[in-house]
């Protein structure tokens, strides 16, 4: 596509505006906006004629989720689908942070329709083996790191950014690929356990991309990251419109997902989301701020491992129920509710997590 452009700009100056980072992640968020709103009712068609009864329903889950039954689930094929087209249209192919991105993103995705697909034959919540779900996804990670590595400025490549410090870095050296691998799987993963309710994890996920969009694009810019003093990691830019891309398919996948759901994401769509955001944080050397930006995610993850240890050294459980959202459904909290205030709390996450960017 910008070859193409790029043609085009010597007959028009119109054409000029496709060299512009920012233009085309605009383009990129409309595309896999209208893409997604194109493609749903088809997809849901397709996966209702495919899954019959739909996503199986936890026995031991809130009662008022039983009504659900019957919903089709892998609704993450809407996303990857728009965000990949979208993305190979507007971004620069030859960037290869680009297709390091787009690997993790359909490689993970691939892992959860595997899950989602054990789900539905079996006809129970279990899936995939949570040892087999972790060893392919530390595979793609590991290689996905490699990547990064050599892609990244060598004095930046195995370090860590330490946000609030003007280039304040701690090597990590051959450790960084654990911690990288870390990153990518811890964010796939807290983005499934928030996937609870009728979307829950969209609009988190597509506010954490759009703040994702921003940091790419000025720490790939000279000029902007030295005002801020930031990493500089030349590159980093296009991924902006991957993150445009991000946001666009997450905005039409809650068009059929908004309460009551047509569709649900699935594992399918958790598992790539998460981690192709855990991949651009390390990309654009932001992975604390990813924990900031993204807290949500890891509120659910850690009131997940609070009940399981809890549970293990006392006897006793801290919430009702785990992952917390479930626990507020216990309390009497309507499922809308709770997704609204959960709404709030990443937003204002996420204006704590770019306000790193300047205090320093």
């Amino acid at each position: 596509m910008l070859e193409l452009l790029g043609y085009l700009k010597g007959l028009n100056i119109f054409f000029n505006l496709f060299n512009y980072v920012s233009f085309r992640t605009v383009c990129a968020v409309l595309t896999a906006f209208c893409l997604s709103l194109y493609i749903g009712p088809r997809m849901i068609e397709w996966l209702k004629s495919l899954q019959g009864s739909g996503q199986p329903i936890r026995t031991d889950g809130p009662e008022t989720h039983l009504k659900k039954a019957g919903t089709p689930t892998m609704g993450g094929l809407m996303i990857l689908t728009s965000v990949t087209v979208s993305t190979l249209l507007w971004a620069s192919l030859a960037n290869p942070f680009i297709w390091i991105a787009l690997v993790v993103m359909v490689g993970f995705g691939a892992l959860g329709f595997g899950d989602d697909f054990l789900k539905l034959t079996k006809r129970n919540a279990a899936g995939l083996s949570a040892r087999k779900k972790l060893l392919g996804q530390a595979a793609i990670s590991l290689i996905a790191t490699g990547g990064i590595v050599f892609c990244l400025p060598d004095e930046i490549a195995t370090k860590i950014a330490i946000p609030f410090f003007k280039h304040y870095y701690i090597p990590l050296g051959i450790f960084f690929f654990a911690w990288s691998m870390f990153v990518m799987i811890g964010a796939s993963n807290a983005v499934n356990l928030t996937d609870g309710l009728d979307g829950l994890a969209t609009v988190p996920v597509a506010i954490v991309a759009a703040c994702f969009g921003l940091i790419a694009y000025l720490v790939g810019r000279v000029d902007f990251s030295e005002y801020l003093q930031i990493p500089y990691v030349p590159g980093t830019a296009e991924l902006s419109i991957l993150c445009g891309a991000l946001v666009g398919g997450a905005m039409g996948f809650l068009w059929f997902n908004a309460p009551p759901a047509m569709i649900f994401m699935g594992d399918t769509g958790s598992l790539a989301m998460g981690g192709v955001l855990g991949t651009i944080a390390i990309m654009v050397k932001h992975e604390l701020v990813l924990a900031i930006i993204g807290g949500l995610f890891v509120m659910e993850t850690l009131s997940v491992m609070i009940q399981v240890l809890s549970f293990k050294l006392r006897g006793k459980r801290v919430f009702l129920m785990a992952p917390i959202h479930h626990h507020f459904e216990k309390k009497g909290w309507a499922e809308p509710t709770v997704v609204i205030r959960f709404w709030i709390i990443a937003m204002i996450l996420a204006l704590i997590g770019l306000s790193t960017l300047k205090l320093r």
